[in-house]
């Protein structure tokens, strides 16, 4: 290597410590030894492959860095060795091996730096073949042994690309081999050129790192550093090469010359001898990653700190190499992809909000005008003297109820697709919710005669922790398609079992739900949870749907860690299995949940309201129940209310939710807040909003409980007596 500054070559000073195993006659020769070590812990970090071999008939492999082992995939160098024989040849494809011996005495030959550059296939330990870039140079000893030392680096894509965009243009055969010599030729001009530029760089060892554009040696025990490598903007702090500088000085001019006003502090600390000391021991290497203003523009960039130097089973750090590097277009790349990122998830957080809003309104928009019906429904039948007029009124809310059946139904299985749902654990009895839920379908269970059997002799233990709407709604949801799909005259048969898991202390409860009615093909079993998915349509069965029940429930059945199963057969019928693992409750055991119910008759309730038709249809429908009603038409009037209002004047709070001037929830958060008798007063929510996200809201803003519209006079009723009982409890 032609390197004008020195009075040795490099391998003057790192031959004798790879051939002689670091033995020397002289302490003149100790310094010589350091500084061989130094270069040779150098060339080990480097990321290029490097290897020194004798310029001999044998081409032996005098050394080889740690590099150039992965590069051969080989993780020793014992393992490198015996995969190449420790030779030059071993290196080279037996096919490139004659080309590439010719090309190289040719170019050392012609010209007079004794640089070649050559390309050629290497096979590693794996057996994959790879193309690979040798720089070389020739290096004469001073006792007659010549040398090679080589910088290698895997070239397979760079090449395979060149060749095959060429290929591609050929058309056929004989057309592919004259184009394809055409190429050769064309190729080997081109990589003259390259390598007359790649030979004019590796005159310097710079060459031999193409990572990193400033490298400099530093002995912290000494604070000295000394360049190796310099960009053109650090070889401003040095007044000629391999010149010697205070390490400290090299630091803090660095920081204050180029590094950005809000790294510097960073930075200082990060090169601090201690700090450098202290991660070196736990680490190999460790980055500062960091800002510089290079000629007013701002650019990334990172240091690497590697130590070297130090002997075997010494302590401490006392000599290390650092690199210096411009990460700009890495940063910019990966600072941009996070911004894509963010909007990414920005945009789909609006979507979904925006999509929640949606449902939420539709929901509100849908149950409002059905709440009406309904409500008018009820206040008609008391007018209704005529069977005739009361059988037209039937009609109209079984009507009612299955378009309102529908309409949940679509919107429950659209929320559910962008929300978790949440568990509401609470006691209850099993018998109660099933119970209740057989008389919701008892209607349409006589109006065809089908018979409804409920067989318990497998329950031990009734009294449980869980979600009781969850498991009411899947209960509801499977009794009503046995009876909605059953013949007339069929029946239902409803099993409830239970399996005590011990030592977990919790129960398995099982429900099976058998009808005797149409059942379903064997082709529909494996899609009948799927949405919209039918056995029957409305023409053929005469039962309207969505096909969405299945679905909620088998949603609802994971949400609770349970499991639903289905057997059919076409014609025979159907049994659904539910299987839920359920905390057992003892309600003896708590004294404050006893059978005692609150007084309901005669209660004050204040209904918040600003539909006109709503309340009117709400205020008949509970007086008639015997409560005692007053009103406000906003979340506002119902806070100051409550604010005016003595102990004893309301006894309940009936919250809409969407209302203008004031919201139910922000006056639900109100009335908490007030320093006044009334302030815990019992507060449901009245709502056409009827997602699960709705009732947490509402939970969350400090009511009681959360019933959707239609109003169902049975549960609020229900609702009033929990929200009295856990105010107690309180």
């Amino acid at each position: 290597m032609n390197n004008g500054s020195y009075e040795k070559s490099i391998l003057d000073y790192l031959l004798p410590l790879l051939e002689n195993d670091g033995e020397f006659d002289s302490a003149e020769s100790s310094e010589a030894l350091n500084a061989a070590r130094q270069i040779r812990a150098l060339i080990d970090e480097i990321p290029g492959g490097f290897v020194i071999y004798h310029a001999d008939k044998s081409e032996k492999i005098v050394y080889a860095n740690k590099a150039l082992l992965d590069i051969f995939a080989c993780k020793t160098y014992s393992e490198f060795i015996k995969l190449t024989g420790g030779t030059f040849r071993g290196l080279v494809h037996p096919d490139d091996l004659d080309r590439v011996e010719d090309e190289i005495l040719a170019q050392i030959s012609e010209g007079d730096d004794k640089l070649d550059y050559v390309e050629y296939r290497i096979t590693r330990k794996d057996g994959v073949m790879r193309w690979v870039e040798d720089y070389g140079h020739y290096v004469p000893g001073n006792n007659g042994d010549n040398f090679f030392y080589v910088f290698i680096t895997d070239a397979t894509e760079k090449i395979t690309k060149q060749l095959l965009e060429r290929a591609t243009l050929l058309n056929d055969q004989k057309e592919k081999e004259q184009r394809l010599q055409s190429l050769i030729e064309e190729y080997d001009k081109e990589r003259t050129l390259i390598r007359q530029e790649d030979l004019q760089r590796l005159k310097v060892i710079e060459g031999l790192s193409m990572n990193y554009d400033s490298i400099i040696y530093a002995d912290l025990d000494q604070n000295l550093a000394l360049p190796y490598r310099l960009s053109t903007r650090l070889v401003s702090l040095f007044t000629k090469r391999f010149e010697e500088r205070e390490l400290t000085w090299v630091f803090d001019e660095y920081i204050k010359r180029w590094v950005h006003p809000d790294d510097r502090e960073d930075m200082a600390a990060k090169l601090a001898f201690d700090y450098i000391r202290n991660e070196l021991s736990e680490n190999k290497t460790y980055n500062i990653n960091y800002r510089c203003v290079i000629n007013g523009k701002t650019l990334y960039y990172q240091m690497l700190l590697a130590g070297v130097g130090s002997e075997e089973g010494e302590d401490g750090v006392h000599q290390i190499v650092i690199g210096c590097r411009v990460t700009d277009d890495e940063v910019q790349q990966e600072l941009k992809h996070k911004q894509l990122l963010e909007d990414a998830l920005e945009k789909a957080k609006i979507a979904d909000i925006a999509k929640n809003t949606f449902l939420s309104n539709m929901s509100h928009d849908m149950r409002t005008p059905l709440n009406a019906i309904f409500g008018y429904l009820q206040l008609a039948r008391k007018m209704a003297e005529n069977d005739a007029v009361q059988t037209y009124l039937d009609k109209i809310e079984f009507a009612g109820k299955e378009i309102l059946d529908m309409v949940e139904k679509v919107l429950e299985i659209t929320y559910s697709e962008s929300q978790d749902y949440t568990l509401n654990e609470q006691p209850f009895n099993i018998l109660d919710v099933l119970n209740h839920e057989i008389e919701k379908v008892s209607p349409r269970a006589k109006k065809k005669d089908v018979s409804i059997a409920v067989h318990t002799d497998m329950l031990a233990n009734a009294d449980v922790m869980g979600d009781k709407d969850k498991l009411a709604q899947v209960l509801n949801n499977l009794v009503d398609n046995a009876v909605k799909y059953n013949k007339k005259g069929g029946k239902v048969d409803i099993t409830v079992m239970q399996k005590v898991n011990l030592p977990e202390f919790t129960s398995t409860f099982t429900f099976e739900v058998k009808d005797n009615g149409v059942g379903i093909s064997e082709e529909a079993i494996g899609h009948i949870f799927d949405p919209f998915v039918r056995e029957h349509n409305t023409t053929l069965s005469g039962e309207y749907g969505t096909g969405l029940g299945l679905t909620i429930t088998k949603r609802l059945v994971q949400a609770m860690n349970g499991t639903i199963h289905v057997d059919s057969k076409l014609g025979t019928g159907t049994t659904f299995t539910v299987s839920i693992s359920l905390l057992p409750y003892m309600p003896e055991l708590d004294p404050i949940l006893g059978d005692e119910e609150p007084n309901i008759e005669g209660m004050k309730i204040l209904i918040v309201e600003d539909n006109e038709i709503n309340l009117e249809i709400e205020t008949e429908i509970l007086e008639d129940f015997g409560f005692n009603i007053d009103s406000a038409e906003n979340g506002q009037i119902a806070v100051d209310k409550v604010k005016a209002a003595k102990k004893g004047d309301y006894d309940l709070v009936l919250m809409d939710i969407q209302m203008p001037v004031m919201d139910g929830r922000t006056a639900a958060r109100e009335i908490r807040k007030l320093n006044h008798p009334l302030s815990t007063i019992p507060i449901i929510a009245l709502s056409a909003n009827a997602f699960e996200s709705d009732r947490i809201a509402s939970l969350e803003a400090g009511m009681d409980a959360h019933i959707n519209k239609p109003l169902d006079v049975d549960v609020l009723i229900q609702a009033i007596h929990s929200a009295f009982t856990t105010r107690k409890k309180r």
